[in-house]
């Protein structure tokens, strides 16, 4: 954490997960070993009506988030997210638990952008320099972009240190089945950046630069 010029700058570094369904409800999943606020998990989830939910494991997080991005619901609860190795032949499985959610997803083989993204050195990650070489290039190929704003005041950029398809998943809210895998369309609106329409598992150095709160005396 920094306070650069009187602002405060956090850096989250973990992974994000965007899945899209059959019936129409997208989830991106947050997965952060290393952060401000300790390790945790969230997922921001849209509906097919396009109502955005956050599902956050603490007032904390869950307010600091809501902040930074945009939803018209929060609830706050435990997330749990577990990773374990191949299973049947397929890749990865990623299993994300919450009081209305249950989320698999198995992961796929990175290819030729997976490979060139783990050769970025984290302090390079942090940069908004990098963020800004690397944008370009994440529009044309994953239709994202890296650097922005989501609400006045705010910077934001991401850089990704890791690319990996989803190859299938299966998902529940509040006991209804969301249906098979499906790209993430259209696109999720909780900020200034979407997620890849191909369902994938990026890892990822996320940077959030904003008026340091005031200190109290």
């Amino acid at each position: 954490m920094g306070r650069p010029n009187g602002r405060e700058r956090l850096t989250f570094d973990g992974w994000i997960a965007a899945v899209g369904t059959l019936s129409g409800t997208r989830l991106v999943v947050g997965h952060w070993p290393r952060s401000p606020f300790g390790p945790f998990s969230d997922v921001m989830l849209e509906r097919a009506d396009g109502h955005r939910i956050l599902l956050a494991p603490t007032s904390r997080t869950a307010g600091y988030i809501a902040d930074v991005y945009h939803f018209d619901e929060v609830r706050t609860g435990p997330v749990s997210v577990h990773r374990r190795g191949p299973v049947h032949r397929r890749g990865p499985v990623w299993d994300v638990v919450t009081a209305d959610l249950v989320l698999r997803f198995h992961v796929g083989r990175r290819g030729a952008l997976g490979l060139a993204l783990r050769a970025v050195p984290r302090p390079l990650a942090r940069r908004p320099g990098w963020a800004a070489a690397a944008g370009w290039p994440a529009r044309l190929l994953l239709g994202v972009r890296t650097r922005g704003s989501s609400r006045p005041g705010l910077r934001q950029w991401y850089a990704a240190r890791d690319l990996r398809p989803i190859t299938a998943a299966a998902a529940s809210f509040e006991g209804t089945d969301l249906g098979r895998l499906a790209p993430v369309v259209p696109p999720v609106r909780f900020g200034f950046a979407s997620a890849p329409a191909a369902p994938a598992l990026v890892r990822v150095v996320s940077t959030v630069e904003r008026p340091a709160p005031a200190v109290r005396r």
